[in-house]
C-alpha cells in the first residue's frame, strides 16, 4: 500500500500569491489512487469538501482553532479575511486542520486524537530540557495534534504536524510522543507515522532513532513504518506539483510503499 504525506501550506503556492488552490491540491495528491494520504495545514473550511474532491474516506481534526470563533459564520469570515492575502495571513485567522484520507477499499475501524503539546507535557518536557520562559510560551502558542486511524486488519496510520521551533528538541519531543502513542495503539499490528515533523535528521536526535520504526528520510516530511516492510522514499519531483509557473505548496509530497 502507498502512504503519502503532504503539507498543503494552506493552499498557497510557492511563491505565495493572491489565490489558493486547495481543491487542485487535493485532486492532484489523490488522483493516482494512493491507499492513504496524510495532510497537514488544511484550511478548516475545506474539511467537509475533501471527501468530494478526493473520493476517499476522510478523518480530519482542527488542530489550531480559528481565532474568530468556532461558529460556521466566523469560520467563513476567517476564510474571507485570509483570502485577502493568503500567503501572508495563512492560519492567522482561520486556523488549520490535519486529515487522513483512506481509500474506499479499506475500512476505518477506529479514530484517535492526541494533543502533542498539552500543558502537562510541555511543563514536564520543558523542565527536562531546561527551556526558557520564552521557549515555553512560544511552544504553547499553537495547538499541535497527531491523529490516527485503525484500518481493517489492524494497521494504524498516524498523522502529525509538529511544532515549528528554533530549538529542535521541541519537535523531537512531540515526534517521540506521537511515535510511542501510535505504537501503543497498534500493539502487535503494524503502524505508520507520517506527516510534517518540522525537524530533519541533521538537527534531530530522535527521529532517526524511533524504537522499532524505519529510518526517516531527508527533509522535514517523513513516513516511518513499524512492524512492516517500508520501501524507499519517493519525494515528488518539482514538476509533479507545478501549476503553470507556480509550485503548489512549499513542501513536496513524500510517499513510501508499505508491505
Amino acid at each position: 500500500m502507498v502512504v503519502r504525506t503532504w503539507n498543503l501550506f494552506h493552499g498557497n503556492t510557492l511563491p505565495p500569491g493572491r489565490r489558493r488552490y486547495v481543491e487542485e491540491m487535493i485532486r492532484l495528491v489523490t488522483g493516482d489512487g494512493p491507499d492513504v494520504v496524510c495532510l497537514q495545514e488544511v484550511p478548516p473550511w475545506a474539511v467537509e469538501a475533501i471527501g468530494q474532491w478526493s473520493g476517499m474516506q476522510v478523518f480530519a481534526q482542527v488542530a489550531a482553532r480559528p481565532t474568530l470563533g468556532p461558529l460556521p459564520s466566523t469560520v467563513e469570515l476567517g476564510r474571507r479575511i485570509t483570502d485577502l492575502n493568503p500567503g501572508l495571513l495563512r492560519s492567522g485567522f482561520e486556523g488549520q486542520a490535519n486529515a487522513i484520507l483512506v481509500t474506499p477499499q479499506r475500512r476505518i475501524t477506529a479514530r484517535h486524537v492526541l494533543t502533542l503539546n498539552s500543558l502537562r507535557f510541555r511543563l514536564r518536557e520543558g523542565r527536562r530540557m531546561g527551556l526558557s520562559v520564552t521557549e515555553q510560551v512560544a511552544w504553547a502558542k499553537e495547538r499541535r495534534q497527531c491523529i490516527a486511524v485503525r484500518l481493517d486488519g489492524g494497521l494504524v496510520v498516524a498523522n502529525l504536524h509538529a511544532s515549528h521551533a528554533r530549538n529542535p528538541r521541541i519537535p523531537d519531543a512531540e515526534v517521540s510522543r506521537a511515535a510511542g502513542w501510535a505504537a501503543t495503539l497498534a500493539g502487535d499490528a503494524p503502524c505508520v507515522l507520517a506527516g510534517d515533523f518540522n525537524v530533519d535528521i541533521a538537527r534531530s536526535v530522535a527521529i532517526d532513532q524511533l524504537e522499532g520504526f524505519s529510518k526517516a528520510g531527508p527533509g522535514i516530511d517523513h513516513v516511518v513504518v513499524r512492524g512492516a516492510s517500508a520501501g524507499p522514499y519517493d519525494r515528488w519531483a518539482p514538476a509533479r506539483r507545478r501549476l503553470g509557473s507556480l509550485a503548489l505548496s512549499d513542501h513536496a509530497p513524500v510517499e513510501v510503499r508499505v508491505q
